[in-house]
């Protein structure tokens, strides 16, 4: 079994990580509806748009000066990708990423961008990772996982630790969950925080589309399942695709996290919408899901007057984005 980050590793990945990834805001949602206070967790505040860069660069920032000689590869359908490009970048390593061929453009643009090499595969998570670990082996690149790596769930978790510094009597905090790198730092952080200062926890709740709910059902069965890429490639959510957990996640997750909820792909449409109408905000499928489980599916959840839902990417398709507000626009006519 895989060991547990412990608090002092989170410590040291927020003071690591420290004027690279920013300190995000929590914004409160006052659209018109459940009385129930929800703050969003601004993650699209980040360089790179995303939560990714917390993990990548607490990871690639702990390489020896030999290991960024080298260089850093990983495989990720984007906002992993642009954590590692930037990480590495500003720590002067060559990073290379394998990508699915149906990547978003604005994701694999931004990571160009950066000034990493990309590789493209097929659109299964599994296929990406393999490609990755044989260029690893062949040239001698460092791999920075995408979610399964104890230095990587440190870093996320430092956005569990924020959100417990700055809405303390917060009741329940919703995580989009993939791979279960958010998920199970933000837990663990949250968790642990509040077992060190002996005071009472709010309850962790992971979000994911129900065509696309692998999480769901390990976390219910106590059992790491797989889903096929025929499956989880089905949802809006580009970010939230991937296939299984990975077991140091699942193994948190196990220990820290409170339940699992799915959303239907309409109610994710509808999330964004409400996201980009109420607020300053914009949000990509994957970040929506949260505000998605807070608005439709708050008999499954347990009651709180405060709710925190983590936007954790606002890298927004343009074209998807345009269709989302001619939607709104049509429905108010």
């Amino acid at each position: 079994m895989a060991e547990l980050v412990s608090l002092a590793e989170i410590r040291a990945a927020q003071k690591r990580i420290a004027g690279v990834a920013v300190r995000t805001p929590l914004v409160r949602l006052t659209t018109p509806g459940p009385a129930t206070e929800i703050w969003l967790k601004d993650e699209s505040a980040q360089p790179i748009g995303s939560f990714k860069l917390r993990g990548a660069y607490n990871k690639i920032a702990q390489l020896t000066p030999e290991q960024l000689k080298r260089g850093v590869i990983t495989y990720s359908s984007g906002n992993h990708a642009q954590g590692v490009a930037y990480a590495a970048r500003a720590l002067g390593s060559k990073a290379v990423i394998v990508m699915p061929d149906n990547a978003p453009r604005i994701k694999r643009e931004a990571t160009l961008a950066l000034g990493a090499e990309i590789v493209d595969v097929g659109p299964a998570s599994t296929e990406r990772k393999l490609k990755a670990e044989e260029l690893e082996a062949k040239f001698g690149y460092t791999m920075v996982p995408p979610y399964d790596d104890e230095a990587i769930i440190a870093g996320q978790a430092t956005c569990g630790v924020e959100i417990m510094e700055q809405l303390p009597d917060v009741g329940l905090v919703l995580s989009p969950v993939s791979g279960g790198g958010l998920l199970s730092g933000v837990a663990t952080g949250i968790k642990l925080v509040c077992e060190a200062e002996s005071r009472i926890a709010p309850q962790v709740w992971g979000c994911e589309p129900e065509v696309s709910a692998d999480a769901k059902e390990s976390f219910y069965s106590k059992v790491l399942v797989e889903w096929p890429a025929t499956k989880t490639t089905r949802t809006l959510a580009d970010g939230l695709r991937t296939q299984a957990l990975g077991e140091r996640n699942f193994t948190h997750i196990l220990r820290f996290v409170d339940g699992i909820v799915t959303v239907t792909e309409d109610e994710i449409r509808e999330a964004l919408r409400i996201i980009l109408e109420a607020t300053n905000l914009v949000a990509e499928p994957s970040g929506a899901v949260t505000l998605a489980a807070a608005l439709f599916h708050a008999d499954e959840l347990p009651q709180a007057e405060k709710i925190v839902a983590i936007l954790s990417g606002g890298n927004l398709d343009p074209a998807l984005k345009a269709e989302l507000v001619a939607e709104g626009a049509a429905s108010r006519v």
